[in-house]
């Protein structure tokens, strides 16, 4: 009976796993992916959507963070100070360097991502202005030039 039962769960398996890779192949081309044949042919957001992501950044995330941490510090620092002698103090203590930490850990992300949405920007400009003065360059040198 225990080999019945367990080649069953292994057929179930086997079914289960054969339908999840086919909705995942599945899924994997609609919408196209960027840059490949069929595809959007973009790298998905244009450089005035980076700057725009950034500026979210910016103006609405790191400020509602900043805020969010303080509130927390002022309510856990409040809360210190009721439980003060008791042993839950210094757990509060304690959640609090923790919290403290992530809240580094998150603004230092939010730092890095704004500065790398802004620099992709730069970074494509400049290279679609280096490649056009390359093909200028050679376009200038060409014996069909004039033609």
């Amino acid at each position: 009976m225990t080999g019945e039962f367990n080649q069953g769960l292994g057929g179930s398996r086997a079914a289960a796993t054969d339908q999840q890779v086919d909705m995942r192949l599945n899924g994997a081309g609609d919408p196209p992916a960027p840059l490949v044949p069929g595809g959007s042919g973009s790298f998905g957001s244009t450089p005035a959507e980076k700057s725009a992501a950034a500026n979210t950044i910016e103006t609405e995330l790191e400020p509602s963070t900043k805020k969010a941490a303080e509130h927390a510090d002022e309510a856990t620092g409040a809360a210190v100070k009721e439980f003060d002698g008791w042993d839950t103090a210094t757990g509060l203590k304690k959640v609090a360097e923790t919290w403290d930490k992530q809240v580094k850990n998150l603004m230092g992300r939010l730092t890095s991502e704004k500065s790398a949405l802004r620099g992709a920007s730069g970074l494509f400009v400049r290279n679609d202005i280096g490649l056009g003065n390359q093909f200028k360059s050679i376009g200038s040198q060409s014996k069909l030039n004039g033609l």
